[in-house]
């Protein structure tokens, strides 16, 4: 679970990919650029990399993190793979539990299973997902979920349960393995406070959610409780990064995100606009104002001021690993943006073993 720190970053750095779809651009490209991204990872020493589930969103194109992953890990041989994450709300705990006991038996030793409650969608979409009304994100039916998808991973129900003869394959049933490690995902208190205490690893969405990233830290620490799983706490932060060439040509970049994020929270969700198109458009003050916030809470600039912002960014909040993110128009972009944080940290070129993904040639990094 926990990285190996490469070249002189402070902590171990991970990706989180959005699989995002620009203007002009289909979700094909974007799937191929994440393969992209997954083997550049790899080989220059990132230590994870993530896909978030998202619905209804022409501009992202993972909706189905496991169908990706698994695509991913015929790509990849040792970097860890997971979800950043899978909302476990829109899923019955046990098809979750079948996913992933997949993954890990295609990629033993390096599937990371990371856990949301939000729907990671808009009201009606989340209904339609789940049919039904009633969205399940409440204080008790989340732990409930929670819970019974552990029970499932672990093929452990007690005798009496009503599940007790159901078993989730590939799973516990078929003989010894691994299980993924189960991690929590929150941009507030409440998984912050339900990692801790259940002693699990934590993982907060700094990028969209700056405001409350200490205080969900803060309340993960101070409510963590040892368990089989950790003996310390373990947070790692979702970071808005993009490293360019030019730095205005990173700020050009960042811009169409911004733009994206403006459309989505106004109801107009739509594909990742250009870099001209975010130029050129008309803001409102209103917006104007958020584009400002947003963009403040990315750091965007040349290779060294991008390592200067990760590294105050860690000291401030203490985290134990950055996992970046570029949501921006250009695949290209992307690409370059985490060769050029290598870069600025030294992480060299790093032996991919070679071998079947699941297979003895893979090794856990």
């Amino acid at each position: 679970m926990r990285g190996a720190v490469r070249g002189t970053a402070p902590v171990p750095l991970s990706v989180l990919d959005l699989v995002t779809v620009g203007q002009g651009s289909t979700a094909s490209r974007a799937l191929a650029t994440s393969v992209e991204i997954a083997r550049l990872a790899e080989r220059r020493g990132y230590h994870r990399h993530w896909v978030a589930e998202h619905h209804s969103m022409p501009g992202v194109a993972s909706s189905s993190p496991a169908v990706i992953l698994a695509h991913l890990a015929a790509h990849t041989r040792r970097i860890r793979l997971g979800s950043g994450g899978v909302m476990l709300p829109n899923h019955a705990p046990l098809v979750v539990a079948e996913q992933f006991g997949t993954l890990e038996a295609l990629a033993p030793g390096r599937v990371d299973l990371g856990l949301g409650r939000a729907p990671g969608t808009d009201g009606a979409t989340a209904a339609a997902l789940r049919r039904t009304d009633r969205l399940d994100e409440g204080a008790d039916e989340f732990p409930r979920q929670l819970g019974e998808l552990i029970r499932f991973l672990d093929d452990d129900f007690p005798d009496g349960h009503p599940y007790a003869r159901v078993h989730a394959v590939p799973g516990p049933v078929q003989g010894p393995g691994g299980r993924p490690p189960v991690w929590l995902l929150g941009s507030s208190g409440f998984s912050a406070r339900l990692a801790g205490s259940l002693g699990l690893p934590f993982a907060f969405a700094h990028h969209f959610s700056a405001r409350n990233t200490i205080p969900a830290l803060d309340l993960y620490r101070s409510s963590f409780r040892p368990s089989a799983v950790l003996d310390a706490p373990y947070a790692l932060i979702g970071v808005s990064a993009l490293a360019a060439d030019d730095p205005r040509e990173a700020r050009r970049q960042a811009l169409s995100g911004a733009l994206s994020m403006v459309r989505l929270r106004t109801g107009r969700p739509g594909l990742v606009p250009t870099p001209e198109e975010a130029e050129a458009y008309p803001y409102t003050p209103a917006e104007r104002d958020f584009v400002d916030g947003w963009l403040a809470n990315v750091v965007h600039g040349t290779p060294d001021e991008v390592r200067a912002g990760l590294d105050d960014l860690r000291k401030r909040t203490g985290a134990d690993e950055l996992m970046i993110t570029a949501s921006v128009h250009g695949g290209a972009a992307r690409v370059r943006s985490y060769e050029l944080i290598a870069d600025a940290y030294g992480m060299g070129e790093y032996e991919v073993a070679a071998g079947a993904s699941g297979g003895s040639g893979a090794r856990a990094f």
